[in-house]
């Protein structure tokens, strides 16, 4: 697989030290079994906020993964705007520098994203990195906005170049990734469901089987 060092940038360290080393073991042995839902459930006597951030920061990495390998296809000219099919179209803001959503090409929106969510999770104040070091108050509002992001990633992906995909022969990990992604969202309601419906055929027959 050749990766795009200037898109890809996965975070191989944990987010709160041992702690998240042993989560992050479960998530691996879980999902190792075949056996998703079982993978998405909170451990028992774990703390919420820590799951949430080791999948929060496995989903990121999966995406960087999967996003990685498109991004000579996905260029301005072949993908002009970020978009999930003809009716959906997603607009970038940050809310700092970028204040008012603007138009951007789907690779200029990934790179957006990619680094927002870098910095998220790089901020210490946001995701501590020491155990024991609380979580802030508004944690889940900030883990709802970058999994809501990320699911336009995979929208697009799935809209404009599954085909792609399929001949790369990565459709197995992607499905498997999504299934992951959308399952665990599910689990602890962290995307409302008209945020879901570019890939709602898709969302409903993971959720029904």
């Amino acid at each position: 697989m050749i990766v795009n060092q200037k898109t890809f940038r996965a975070k191989k360290g944990s987010t709160s030290g041992i702690k998240s080393l042993h989560l992050k073991r479960h998530i691996d042995s879980t999902l190792g079994s075949g056996n998703l839902k079982e993978a998405v459930r909170l451990p028992p006597g774990e703390d919420v906020n820590e799951w949430w951030a080791v999948n929060t920061l496995d989903f990121f990495n999966n995406v960087n993964v999967l996003y990685s390998t498109l991004t000579e296809f996905c260029t301005p000219a072949t993908c002009p705007t970020m978009t999930a099919g003809p009716k959906y179209e997603y607009r970038w803001a940050d809310g700092v520098t970028i204040k008012k959503p603007i138009a951007v090409s789907a690779q200029q929106y990934v790179e957006y994203l990619m680094d927002w969510i870098e910095a998220q999770l790089n901020n210490e104040s946001i995701f501590p990195q020491k155990l024991g070091n609380p979580f802030p108050r508004n944690f889940h509002d900030v883990v709802k906005i970058i999994l809501k992001r990320l699911f336009r990633v995979y929208a697009h992906i799935y809209h404009s170049h599954f085909q792609r995909i399929v001949s790369l022969k990565e459709e197995a990990h992607l499905n498997t990734c999504f299934k992951h992604f959308v399952l665990f969202t599910s689990e602890f309601g962290l995307i409302e469901k008209a945020e879901l419906a570019a890939l709602d055929d898709i969302v409903e027959s993971i959720l029904q089987k």
